[in-house]
């Protein structure tokens, strides 16, 4: 029992111990608030606090720092507070102009005063690590770093409207013995001044205007170390307005002319109507920028398209089902005209349905995805479907075909669904950002990225077209060779007539998408519309319609549904029934 008695003794003499032992070997993984580390093994109070022990340097863990000059934090408030005045007179009172012929010189000069005076200011007063000011047309934070952190860090701050996040690491620089600081700065007025007609891409199509607080992001001591990683600014709009074509995230550019707006090192990384998320591999002075496209959306092109495509949609559903129970008409043509109207089908649906559906980013960008990858997968069922044209002319004049025929069936399937997922999936995989655009699910136009999906298209377009070439040489030969086979000059002319068609509707109307540019613009805007809105209705009316064997399918279902009637009626009122009588 005694033994019993004396270990809860014996358990805090180990722990009390265990506490001298710490406080005599001494260890720098608990330092206590307001405190730093040195050298990895003692802590030492903030500037502005001691230890309650009176020591400069300690490594007891349970130790206190108390503030003792709470007369000098008020100081440096009210100093920041003065510099934050002196930088609201200046706005108020225009003097940011100056009085050089260039002025952004001089707003140059202004942008980089401010954030010197505001981190000297920060870093006199160390001790004070977090400091706000805020006036009607600038808001101030600092925040002081006086020891070392890691990359996992991150620092958020805040001024009016606009806020700001940076890693740690990239404020001290490698400056890890002394102490630097960040300042984030917001304009509420600058942008009256350095509006959007200082825009290096400036557009006369576009109407740009600035639409957010002008932001300054600054770090000291500054070094040429680049970024660890890219700094996030979140602005909100000054205003929200409908038909937003493009948003832009741009600096201030400190150049030999005095200054502009440029999108280098900045990108878009989210939006909606309120607020715009942009991302800097530099600091600087930071903006928004928005356009609305000069020419107003036609009325006419947006009911032309919504009126084609779902008039297409019906065409491509009928034309489907066509070639799935026409049995007099199914082989490998057919199976090619059945997959190509399939993939125009979901595109058109897809287009039609979620186009515009940009609210989620995520969502967006799978719609993109989907779009690119149903439109390539139809341009090169396109493609296989010239290659099968040329083949079947060829087939004219050459008596062994079977083994090219089959050759074009075993490929089919692998290159019509597989080319166009590979191309996707590279493109998603390099550029994922760039699918969605804010107002479009579809590809962005930045770094070219379009490409991804008008250089396959093109080239896909330039081949068909010298498959088409080659039929026109093979079919007019083979003409002039004919003497008086009636059956034969059909199917020769039929087969041109399918051709015409086919590279017409099925590829040289796109080149009209790229001719929308100069006077011409408007007539080729309306040209393109209309005819590629219509393909579904053009390939019913070519690939089934046109057929014979399609028409006499038509007149036997036709005939067997009249038959099937007259037979109901019949059974219903035979030959020897009477009518009722009326009542």
């Amino acid at each position: 029992m005694r033994g019993s008695s004396l270990l809860p003794g014996l358990c805090f003499l180990l722990s009390l111990s265990g506490v001298v032992a710490q406080k005599t070997k001494g260890t720098c993984t608990h330092c206590p608030q307001n405190a730093f580390c040195v050298n990895a093994t003692h802590c030492t109070c903030n500037h502005g606090y001691r230890s309650e022990s009176k020591e400069k340097y300690f490594s007891y863990r349970f130790e206190r720092c108390e503030e003792i000059t709470p007369s000098k934090t008020t100081n440096s408030t009210k100093e920041m507070q003065r510099v934050v005045e002196k930088i609201e007179s200046h706005l108020t009172g225009k003097t940011v102009l100056g009085v050089e012929r260039n002025f952004t010189s001089s707003v140059t000069a202004f942008l980089q005063k401010v954030e010197s005076d505001v981190l000297k200011t920060a870093l006199e007063a160390p001790d004070q690590k977090i400091q706000k000011v805020q006036y009607s047309t600038v808001a101030v934070e600092t925040q002081v770093v006086t020891d070392n952190c890691s990359k996992e860090v991150t620092l958020s701050l805040n001024a009016q409207v606009n806020s700001m996040e940076i890693h740690c690491s990239d404020v001290i620089q490698r400056n890890i013995k002394g102490t630097s600081a960040v300042a984030f700065v917001s304009y509420s007025s600058l942008g009256n001044i350095i509006n959007a007609t200082f825009f290096e891409e400036m557009n006369e199509k576009d109407q740009v205007y600035l639409n957010s607080h002008v932001v300054s992001a600054a770090i000291e001591p500054k070094k040429n170390t680049p970024l660890s990683q890219p700094v996030i600014l979140n602005f909100q709009h000054m205003k929200v307005k409908p038909g937003v074509k493009k948003i832009f995230c741009v600096y201030w550019k400190d150049t030999k002319e005095g200054g502009h707006w440029s999108k280098d090192g900045c990108a878009l990384e989210q939006a909606n109507k309120t607020h715009t998320i942009c991302s800097s591999t530099h600091l600087s002075s930071f903006a928004v920028l928005m356009a609305l496209h000069g020419q107003e959306e036609d009325p006419a092109l947006t009911v032309i398209t919504y009126v084609g495509l779902s008039l297409s949609l019906l065409c491509l559903l009928l034309a489907a089902l066509t070639f799935l129970l026409c049995k007099a008409i199914q082989n490998t043509s057919t199976s090619l005209h059945l997959q190509l109207s399939l993939c125009l089908f979901l595109a058109h649906l897809l287009f039609l349905t979620a186009i515009d559906r940009t609210e989620n980013k995520v969502l967006c960008a799978i719609i993109a995805g989907a779009l690119h990858y149903l439109y390539l997968a139809s341009f090169t069922w396109m493609l296989l479907e010239g290659l099968h044209l040329f083949l079947t002319a060829r087939n004219l004049t050459v008596v062994n075909y079977s083994s090219i025929n089959r050759l074009m069936k075993w490929l089919m399937f692998p290159v019509g669904y597989g080319v166009p997922a590979v191309i996707v999936a590279i493109s998603a995989a390099s550029r994922p950002h760039l699918y969605g655009t804010p107002d479009r699910c579809w590809l962005h136009l930045d770094q070219k990225f379009i490409w991804a999906f008008l250089g396959p298209v093109c080239a896909i377009i330039c081949v068909n077209f010298v498959f088409f070439v080659m039929v026109f040489w093979i079919l007019k030969r083979k003409l002039s060779s004919l003497n008086s086979e009636v059956s034969t000059i059909r199917n020769v002319k039929m087969l041109t007539l399918k051709a015409t068609a086919q590279l017409f509707i099925l590829g040289c109307t796109w080149f009209l998408g790229l001719l929308q540019v100069g006077p011409a613009a408007r007539v080729m805007a309306y040209l393109f519309t209309i005819i590629n809105s219509l393909q579904g209705v053009f390939i019913f009316l070519v690939y089934c319609l046109l057929s014979q064997q399609v028409q006499k399918w038509f007149g036997e279902i036709i005939k067997s549904k009249s038959e099937s009637e007259a037979y109901t009626l019949s059974s219903r009122f035979g030959a020897d029934s009477k009518p009722s009588e009326a009542k």
